[in-house]
């Protein structure tokens, strides 16, 4: 008897011990939780002091174009929506100014298309390249796209999301995701009067532009500044053609003119990173008028030099370049810039956007409960394959323009150039397959490749023209292999699997969840 009531003291011991033990490193693990700051982006959140602001079905993280046209169309179709912004005055971009004709059918298929009513949008049909004195005209066929300021389009966006009783549009800067057991189950943010929040949702989108502090978590970002824009407004000027946009190519930059209202023309020049001049101190003026002034078509010269004397009138954005590269989390999504960039010299950015909005909804449409965030993340896995013709078609033929347009003093590089200008200036199929993917319209990646072999068998014809001779041997030999080096590594980066062959994806045959999955 006296040994079993010492092992029962012993335990009993043991066991206010191990209590003890347990709950000091409780309060440790409390403590250091407390005191550790937390860096914008990550995936875990302290939620103590903060105010729980409810649970919605969907929460958007930002309230661009994507964002707010995701947010207008996931409530059309009855969710609840918390959209959040950091900041809801109307942009001042010199940049996003450009809708393609296949980004307006999207648009339209959204039900948006009223949002370029009532801002003085411009309609344009095409564009004019020029030359050394020459010109190529590249015409869209049968839809027109849009010009307009990008501030007016997002702000009537946003009004048509907040006009839906579903759809919450509240000013806040999210700091970071909150995690728990491996899935995203809402976000932290500052709301206006700076106080802490959480919201809480199912799904968590991502969409808070090229300069998000979020991607990290959810993607691979390998984010590239091949150049900048610098951009102004031309007033009381006219256009040599109104209803095309104006693209002069040569040294030491591509221009670009298009008329964003009916009194006003942006001006945009593509200047290469390592060459930024200075605003601040007259530097960026001085360039403007020395070296880009000279190539700008004659009847544009005297608006041009005026625009430039303007104070604060000219802007300096740098131009961002970003593959793709996601990594699936359950509970949380991402879109738009924030996911996926390409070179803004073909003004595709929002047609890719919208794209993906149109893709995204279409893909939600089928799924009733989303509180099944593996099973979910894993269906929406197949949004990356089945956005590949429209977004890898515009990303590749954007960068790809923008690398042989740019200054170089190559003499294959400035072949190539020659070559891309002879090849628009041909007309029939040639012009017309680069203006319907330029434009949008075609989003196949096979024709983009059927394209540039054309134009590299044409460049090459024109240099062993009228008869080879070994030295027109070795510079055709050169200009396939700038072509080459040119395109290969920008369809390596949209993955050639993914781009040409998406049928062999597995992903691709994804099916919502709660009914069977081809795919097991």
């Amino acid at each position: 008897m006296a040994d079993h009531y010492v092992v029962g003291v012993a335990g009993v011991l043991a066991c206010l011990l191990g209590f003890v033990f347990l709950y000091y490193k409780y309060s440790l693990v409390r403590f250091r939780a407390r005191s550790k700051l937390k860096r914008p982006g990550s995936m875990e959140a302290p939620r103590e002091n903060c105010e729980a602001v409810g649970t919605t079905d969907v929460i958007i993280v930002g309230a661009g174009v994507a964002g707010a046209a995701l947010a207008y169309s996931l409530g059309k179709d009855g969710r609840r929506v918390r959209v959040i912004e950091r900041d809801l005055n109307a942009p001042r971009r010199i940049s996003g100014e450009g809708l393609m004709p296949g980004g307006y059918l999207k648009l339209i298929e959204l039900g948006l298309e009223d949002c370029v009513e009532e801002i003085d949008a411009q309609s344009f049909q095409g564009l004019v390249l020029y030359k050394d004195g020459k010109d190529a005209t590249l015409p869209f066929p049968h839809v027109a796209g849009k010009l307009f300021h990008n501030g007016r389009f997002v702000r009537r966006l946003r009004a048509k999301a907040a006009s839906l009783h579903n759809v919450s549009l509240e000013q806040g800067t999210v700091t970071s995701m909150i995690e728990e057991n491996g899935t995203i189950k809402g976000v932290q943010y500052k709301d206006k009067s700076g106080r802490l929040q959480t919201a809480y949702a199912p799904l968590t989108v991502v969409c808070d532009g090229c300069f998000s502090n979020l991607r990290r978590s959810l993607c691979d970002p390998k984010v590239d500044t091949p150049s900048h824009f610098v951009g102004f407004v031309l007033t009381n000027c006219k256009l040599p053609n109104e209803n095309y946009v104006t693209f002069i190519l040569g040294e030491p930059s591509p221009v670009l003119f298009y008329r964003i209202s009916s009194t006003e023309v942006r001006c945009l020049v593509d200047v290469p990173s390592e060459h930024v001049p200075s605003v601040s101190d007259g530097e960026m003026a001085h360039y403007l008028k020395t070296q880009v002034a000279p190539k700008v078509l004659p009847e544009l010269h005297k608006s041009f030099l005026s625009a430039i004397e303007k104070k604060d009138n000219i802007k300096v954005v740098p131009v961002r370049i970003m593959a793709a590269a996601p990594h699936p989390n359950p509970g949380a999504f991402m879109i738009g810039d924030a996911f996926n960039m390409r070179h803004a010299i073909t003004g595709g950015g929002m047609t890719v956007a919208l794209s993906d909005v149109v893709l995204l909804r279409d893909l939600l449409r089928p799924l009733h409960d989303l509180s099944d965030a593996s099973a979910v993340c894993k269906y929406l896995d197949s949004f990356y394959t089945l956005r590949k013709p429209m977004s890898s078609t515009i990303n590749t033929l954007a960068n790809v323009l923008q690398k042989v347009f740019s200054t170089s003093s190559d003499p294959a590089m400035q072949a190539m150039q020659q070559t891309c200008f002879g090849y628009t200036r041909l007309g029939g199929v040639f012009s017309n397959g680069l203006s319907a993917m330029i434009s949008g319209l075609c989003p196949r990646p096979f024709s983009l490749a059927f394209h540039f072999l054309a134009m590299a068998m044409y460049g090459v014809g024109r240099l062993l023209l009228p008869f080879p001779s070994p030295k027109r041997l070795r510079s055709g030999a050169e200009l396939l292999w700038v072509a080459s080096s040119v395109l290969l590594p920008f369809i390596w980066s949209e993955g050639v699997r993914q781009m040409f062959f998406p049928l062999t994806v597995p992903a691709y045959y994804r099916t919502p969840p709660g009914i069977k999955d081809r795919n097991v």
